[in-house]
């Protein structure tokens, strides 16, 4: 049975190695260990017999939007709906925040949260200090192929 958990500064390492391919392959964005820790209480973990396998982290831009960030479950868990219930966990964790519109998230897999009721948006409508604080670290910048989706958490 998954068990959903916050992060603790205890977990860097494996979360760290867990996303390191990723990291590699220009999936997902470099957080060094540093930046993990300054952050750790964004992140919850999915835990199945005490074994790491999957995580993501909320990060709040402003009063009015959240992000899902660093999404990852490890390869041997993929396909069982621990994804989704990171997902569930995080936009339950943003409204419990009183974060007031929406949740963005920047993916590959768009088809995973369309299914979870994320509408595509224009890369353009992404807030600017988003580009200039991340983005521009990714080595994919500026030539991006991410799909920039919301959810609304307002009706």
């Amino acid at each position: 049975m998954v068990k959903l958990v916050k992060a603790t500064l205890i977990d860097i390492p494996l979360m760290q190695k867990m996303v390191a391919q990723e990291v590699k392959d220009g999936v997902i964005l470099e957080r060094n260990e540093d930046e993990v820790a300054t952050n750790i209480r964004s992140y919850v973990l999915a835990k199945v017999d005490n074994e790491l396998v999957g995580y993501a982290a909320l990060h709040i831009h402003s009063a009015r939007l959240a992000e899902i960030r660093s999404l990852i479950v490890s390869n041997k868990y993929r396909g069982k709906n621990i994804g989704k219930k990171i997902v569930e966990f995080t936009l339950e964790e943003a409204r419990t925040l009183g974060v007031k519109e929406e949740v963005l998230v920047l993916t590959y897999l768009p088809e995973f949260f369309k299914k979870m009721n994320f509408v595509e948006i224009a890369k353009e409508t992404i807030p600017e200090h988003k580009i200039w604080t991340d983005c521009i670290k990714c080595i994919h910048f500026p030539v991006c192929n991410e799909i920039s989706l919301v959810y609304k958490l307002v009706g």
